[in-house]
This record gives C-alpha cells, sequence and structure tokens, in this order.
C-alpha cells in the first residue's frame, strides 16, 4: 500500500507540473494572439501608408509630364502665330502692290509711265514677300512627350511582401557561460546576403523551459549586431537562468526570433545578516561599515527590533537562507563580525569583497555556525579566513585555529574567496590580478558561512558571480597533483595548507 502511495503521489505530481505547464502555454497562446492582432493591424497601417505615398508620387509625376506638355504647345502655337502674323503682313503688302502696278500698267504717258516703273519696281523687289519662309518654324509633332508604362505596370504587378530573413539558429555546443559573461553564437540556415544586422534579446528566470508570461523580466535588447557572436559582459547572475533568442534584419524589417534558448547562470547568492552582526557595525544590503558610535546607541533600539524579526529575511525565503538566519545572539567584544544569510552545503561558490581605502582591519573567510560571539574569524577550529591589517604597518596573513601565517604578498583591496565544499577547498586570490593568495585544504563536515570582520573602514561585497575560468583551471591542475585527499598538496610559489582530513 505504502508503494501505491508513493506511485500515486508521484503521478499526481507529475499531472500538477504538468497542469502547471499547460496554464502556463495557455497564456502565451493568448499574447500570441494578441501580439497577431496589433502587428497585423501594423502592418495593414503599413500597407496603406505605402499605397498612398505611391499614389502620390504618381500623381506628382502625372501633373509633371501635364505641364511640360501644356508648356511646349503653348511655345510652338505661339511661334506659329508670329509667323501667321509675318505671313499676313507680307501678303496684305503684295496685294497692295500688286493693285499699284496695275495701276501704273494703264498709264498712256510714256514718261510717266517710265518713272513710276521705275518706283514700284523698286518698291516690288523690297516686298516681304520675296524674304519671307513659306515653310512652319515649327513641327506639330508631338510624339516625343509620349510615354509608355509597360515596364513601370509590369513592375507594379510585380509588387510582393519583402521577403523576411530566415529565422537563425542558436548554437548551444557555442555558447558559453564564464567569468560573468555570456557568449551567444547563432548560425543561419542557408546563406542570405541581404542580412544586414542581428538582433539579440536576453532575459534573466528562475525556471529552465517555455518562458512565464506573467511575472517575467521584460526583454533587455542589443541591437545592431553584425557578427553571429555576441559576448554579453558585466553581468550580475542573480536568477538561475538565462533565457537568449536571436532575429536576423534585413535592411527594411525584420525576421522571426529563434526558439529561445536558456543557459545555466548558477552562481552564489547572498546578503548579510544585520541581525547576528555587531552593533557597531552598520550593515546596508551588501556593505558593512565600521561605526564607533553604533553600539550604545542603537542598542536599545535594534533589540526592539530584533524581537519583531521572524528568523528569515524578508526578502529571501529559500530553505537555506531560512536556516541560515538563526536566532543567534550578536557579535559582541571585539568580534566585529557579520555572516553572509545564506549557507554552503555543497558545491563550487564564488564571492569578492572590497575594502575602502581607509580600511584599517578587515577579514573574509567563512565559519560554521558554531562560531560564539565572541570569536573573530580565524581564531578557532571552525573558522578560516584572509586577514589584512591596515593600522600602523601593513601586514597580509592567513589564519585558522588561532593560527597565523603571515603572507609575503602585495596587499590588496579586493578579495576573492573560492569555496570546492565537496572538495574541501577553500582558497583566497587578489581578485584584482587573480593571483592565489593562501589555499586551505580540509574536509568540511558542517554546512559553511561567508564571514567579514571590519574595523575602523567599510567592506563592499560582491555576490551573483560565477568561478571565474582561470580559477577552474588552476583547479584542474591542482586536482592534477593532488592524488589523495588527505594529503597536504602543493603548488610553486602559491602556499596551500591542510587543516582537517
Amino acid at each position: 500500500m505504502s508503494e501505491q502511495r508513493e506511485d500515486l503521489q508521484r503521478i499526481v505530481s507529475t499531472l500538477a507540473n504538468k497542469k502547471d505547464e499547460i496554464f502556463n502555454f495557455i497564456d502565451i497562446l493568448k499574447q500570441t494572439i494578441r501580439n497577431v492582432q496589433v502587428n497585423s493591424s501594423n502592418v495593414f497601417h503599413e500597407l496603406d501608408k505605402e499605397f498612398d505615398a505611391l499614389h502620390s508620387v504618381l500623381d506628382e509625376m502625372k501633373e509633371s509630364m501635364a505641364n511640360t506638355i501644356q508648356q511646349e504647345r503653348t511655345e510652338k502655337i505661339q511661334a506659329l502665330n508670329n509667323q501667321l502674323g509675318q505671313c499676313s503682313s507680307a501678303l496684305e503688302s503684295s496685294e497692295e502692290l500688286l493693285e499699284c502696278a496695275t495701276t501704273i500698267l494703264n498709264i498712256k504717258n510714256p514718261m510717266e509711265f517710265s518713272k513710276a516703273a521705275r518706283q514700284i519696281k523698286d518698291r516690288i523687289t523690297a516686298c516681304p514677300a520675296f524674304r519671307i519662309c513659306l515653310k512652319p518654324t515649327i513641327s506639330d509633332n508631338m510624339s516625343h512627350l509620349m510615354v509608355d508604362f509597360t515596364l513601370e505596370r509590369q513592375v507594379l504587378q510585380a509588387l510582393k511582401f519583402l521577403p523576411v530573413p530566415k529565422v537563425p539558429e542558436i548554437n548551444t555546443a557555442a555558447c558559453l557561460v564564464a567569468d560573468n559573461c555570456v557568449t551567444v553564437a547563432w548560425k543561419m540556415p542557408e546563406e542570405d546576403s541581404r542580412v544586414d544586422h542581428f538582433v539579440l534579446e536576453y532575459k534573466k528566470t528562475d525556471y529552465d523551459g517555455l518562458a512565464r508570461v506573467k511575472d517575467e523580466q521584460p526583454w533587455e535588447v542589443i541591437d545592431y549586431v553584425k557578427d553571429y557572436v555576441y559576448t554579453l559582459s558585466g553581468l550580475k547572475f542573480d536568477k538561475k537562468y538565462m533565457t537568449v533568442r536571436v532575429q536576423a534584419c534585413n535592411k527594411a524589417l525584420a525576421g522571426d526570433y529563434s526558439d529561445p534558448v536558456t543557459l545555466e547562470t548558477k552562481a552564489f547568492v547572498f546578503g548579510l545578516d544585520d541581525t547576528s552582526s555587531h552593533l557597531n557595525l552598520k550593515v546596508e544590503e551588501n556593505y558593512v561599515e565600521w561605526d564607533p558610535t553604533g553600539g550604545k546607541g542603537q542598542e536599545k533600539a535594534k533589540g526592539k527590533e530584533n524581537k519583531g524579526r521572524s528568523g528569515a529575511s524578508p526578502k529571501r525565503t529559500s530553505a537555506s537562507r531560512s536556516a541560515a538566519k538563526s536566532c543567534r545572539d550578536r557579535f559582541t567584544g571585539e568580534s566585529y563580525t557579520v555572516l553572509g544569510d545564506t549557507a554552503i552545503e555543497s558545491g563550487e561558490h564564488y564571492w569578492e569583497a572590497t575594502a575602502q581605502k581607509d580600511c584599517k582591519s578587515y577579514s573574509v573567510g567563512v565559519t560554521y555556525r558554531n562560531l560564539g560571539k565572541f570569536d573573530q574569524l580565524g581564531k578557532t577550529n571552525s573558522s578560516w579566513c584572509i586577514h589584512i591589517n591596515n593600522w600602523l604597518q601593513s601586514t597580509l596573513s592567513a589564519k585558522h585555529n588561532n593560527k597565523s601565517k603571515t603572507l609575503d604578498l602585495p596587499i590588496t583591496d579586493r578579495i576573492g574567496v573560492y569555496c570546492n565544499f565537496d572538495g574541501g577547498q577553500l582558497m583566497f586570490y587578489n581578485a584584482n590580478s587573480m593571483e592565489l593568495l593562501y589555499a586551505f585544504k580540509t574536509k568540511f563536515t558542517q554546512p559553511l558561512l561567508p564571514g567579514f570582520m571590519v574595523w575602523c573602514g567599510g567592506l563592499s561585497v560582491s555576490t551573483c558571480l560565477q568561478v571565474p575560468s582561470v580559477v577552474k583551471a588552476f583547479q584542474k591542475s591542482v586536482n592534477g597533483l593532488n592524488s589523495s585527499t588527505c594529503s597536504l598538496y602543493s603548488v610553486p610559489v602559491m602556499p596551500i595548507e591542510r587543516s582537517h582530513c
């Protein structure tokens, strides 16, 4: 019966998950329908606008060509009318001379006839009729202004919708998530010389698979990508996954988006537990600062505040974070300490801490939950840290189990911490140069909490970081040298200490 119950519960759980997927898919379909309606209205509007523009161009061309015909007609008629006027004047003059000559021919007196004949002869010789051109100066031909739009009509009849670029395909094998960067690579299903650029969109999510329509972040857009690969850098991995998609664009329009691909962007996310921090520490999100006036003045107020708080941060609801914020006492005395609110129970993790320029003394490390309220990081057998002292003289040291080892290395204001819980490795790096400062080899038997000690200054803690590739590469080399998990291993120039086995 118990096996049947377990089988039934498993089936019910699977069905419930499938129900959630169907609900989400229904939301996607409804959103797609709304998008189709909006997009179709947009293309109808664009179609009307393009045809109106085309009609406007045709009307303008018709008016311009009609004006050209009208102007040439007017000029030709004017020239012909001028020639007509000249001919009429010559004709009138000729008729007058003919009448005069007829009269002279009827004169009987030889002397008078001879004189009149000489005069009329000179007038007839100078008559305009002999100088006028009896051919039209302007042709009546207007065929050079004829039009034939056969080819243009064929072009218009061949009008089609613009060729849409093919859908790109994201090459998941070439995509890379490393060093808080995401490199996305894609290809076209076939060569298309008309593709001008690509648009890359991405968004962070806590879901692997289909995007959730509700409670989703908007897409972040990277436009005008000319290559088939793009690297998103300087990212904060505060979500488990990142979904990416790509679309191809020619000079006129964009094609459909590629199928979205979800990449895992898992990173260590934690905050600072201000409920148990020393009263002389001012904690704000991921920043902690030493406040010499914070003890007596704030003890009473913070005590009342702590009574009204639950065991978990209102912004953090995961099981590990809830467990991290236990009802422990505040650190006191000279233990100016604040712990992270999320415990490490497995896996590889990386985070950084950056000190203010005037910070006199600070420690960065990890500890079990049993660190006492008077205990300091590195002075118990359940805590490990790097300590930097800038008071009087600058020193860099590694601490564990109340033992300190001074390191002859340059002081840095930015410490990187790498913790491989399952492998029992804790390494501290100069996060500016990624030089290994110190490494512990142990076997962690309890969950770990990030720990920070600050005196006279402040620390800024950077989370949501992936393990840097240089650290992973160093890990591979160390694992190759270390054949036994219980033996001391060492790398030249890079000190490594084994604390527990």
